[in-house]
């Protein structure tokens, strides 16, 4: 692996260098500021001649196949998790410096997002997005009822990812991901975490400098935003695609460099919430049984995960379902007091919060906003997105009543009790819902399934056609 040396950074400065297709690149021509905690790093400056191989250019990973692809996304995931492995070691150590999670979440959530590079994960991946994954090695006969014969191939696409800050699983899914459908990749790392991308790249450059996969990938940063970049970069010249994850902001940002031949797949922003039926409410027993299931979605990744639970709908009368608010709270207290997080909630909300504690009438509160973990109830959804372990249970008559709710950004419902699922699944997907789950399995998902309602591989590919007559 070529390292490109630049200037030392000095120590109070966070370095985070780029990755051009098995070269690392160093440097501190750019100070950079981080989203979320406003902290310092430095980085090169982006050369776009490296980052953008010409379309002339046959992609390196066309001709490989796909069982070698994998493998060799196998042997970088045990790599990953290897104690030896410096890339991640210093990952980690930067990534506590500007990322808004405490250091033990940052190193779970970084170790847990390695199991995604599994033989069985990935194969069933590609299967559950393509009918026939040969699309993807060959270009697979076909041959209509009117006896007209084609060729049909999934090819290697050419896309940029615009990669989200709260997550380093997000990195290494997009990593394989992109690997399988043999794109030729170029990755935008969040401000939040500029670090990991790098890291998994340099990991498989460690064991090939020369592998196809390596040479398909790129990793730099920019501010999302600026315009002199992306004006440069967002072409169909270039790319054929964005895969753009984010929040509005940052969807609405790409959305106006889209055109003809230049798409987006966007996981935007997506909200998930609790239904919980009447049936849990029986006894104090099933009370904390259930409440302690929807903690569990309500801290999935210290609630920074769009799978997180922020609403949670109630069906009971209001002393019964204060008696659940109770309960969450002391889960959810729970759970962040294991997590080490303790950062209060921001100004704004805790603005909001404490106005609703003057009025005893219409909201209940449990818990303070130190971070600690805070439930309100209401009897309609809060204003403001509740975030950092913060809960608003809303109370209905019947969960009908929460159906209304329900919208095109509503991403997974936890549900309970289980056996009233199946009555309410197809209005939640008529409302726009993507995923209803068992309340406390907002986290884990069914290997290969639709995620915020497409299939992605499928989307990422660009199909070609070979219209060859009637023989």
């Amino acid at each position: 692996m070529n390292e490109i040396a630049q200037p030392e950074v000095s120590e109070d400065l966070v370095s985070a260098p780029f990755f051009l297709r098995g070269e690392v690149l160093h440097g501190t021509d750019v100070i950079q500021t981080s989203r979320d905690l406003g902290v310092t790093f430095a980085t090169p400056r982006i050369p776009f001649d490296r980052a953008v191989p010409p379309r002339t250019e046959v992609p390196p990973l066309l001709n490989v196949p796909l069982a070698e692809i994998i493998d060799f996304l196998v042997e970088t995931g045990q790599r990953l998790l290897a104690s030896d492995n410096p890339h991640m070691q210093e990952c980690i150590e930067r990534m506590c410096r500007t990322h808004i999670l405490p250091r033990a979440v940052v190193e779970n959530t970084a170790r847990h997002a390695a199991a995604y590079l599994d033989k069985r994960v990935l194969m069933a991946e590609v299967e559950q997005n393509f009918p026939d994954p040969r699309a993807l090695d060959e270009w697979v006969p076909k041959q209509d009822f009117t006896g007209r014969k084609s060729f049909v191939r999934a090819f290697a696409p050419r896309l940029i990812h615009v990669l989200p800050g709260n997550s380093p699983g997000v990195a290494v899914k997009s990593v394989a991901q992109g690997a399988m459908v043999k794109g030729i990749n170029l990755f935008k790392m969040s401000s939040a975490d500029p670090f990991t991308m790098v890291a998994i790249l340099r990991t498989m450059a460690d064991l090939d400098p020369t592998h196809p996969i390596v040479r398909s990938m790129s990793a730099v940063y920019w501010r999302g935003g600026d315009d002199a970049t992306e004006r440069v970069l967002y072409r169909p010249q270039y790319f054929d695609k964005i895969v753009a994850w984010g929040g509005g902001d940052a969807i609405n940002n790409v959305i106006k460099y889209l055109g003809p031949g230049f798409q987006l797949v966007s996981f935007d922003p997506k909200t998930s919430i609790s239904m919980v039926g009447r049936e849990a409410l029986v006894d104090e027993a099933t009370i904390d049984r259930v409440a302690d299931l929807c903690s569990a979605d309500v801290m999935t990744l210290n609630q920074e995960a769009c799978v997180a639970s922020r609403f949670q709908f109630v069906e009971g009368d209001e002393a019964a379902v204060d008696r659940f608010c109770a309960r969450l709270h002391h889960h959810v207290a729970r759970r962040a007091a294991e997590s080490g997080d303790v950062r209060p909630l921001d100004r704004d909300m805790r603005e909001a919060v404490e106005s609703m504690t003057l009025m005893d009438d219409e909201y209940g509160v449990w818990g303070r906003t130190d971070g600690r973990g805070l439930v309100i109830r209401s009897d309609e959804p809060v204003d403001f997105h509740p975030i950092n372990k913060t809960a608003n249970v809303v109370r209905v008559d019947s969960l009908d009543d929460a159906v209304k709710w329900i919208n095109v950004a509503t991403q997974t419902v936890g549900f309970y009790p289980f056996d009233r699922m199946a009555a309410y699944r197809d209005r939640l997907a008529a409302g726009g819902a993507q995923r209803i789950v068992h309340l406390g399995e907002a986290g884990p998902s069914t290997i290969g399934n639709p995620h915020d309602a497409m299939y992605p591989l499928h989307r990422f590919v660009h199909w070609m056609a070979h219209e060859d007559g009637r023989g």
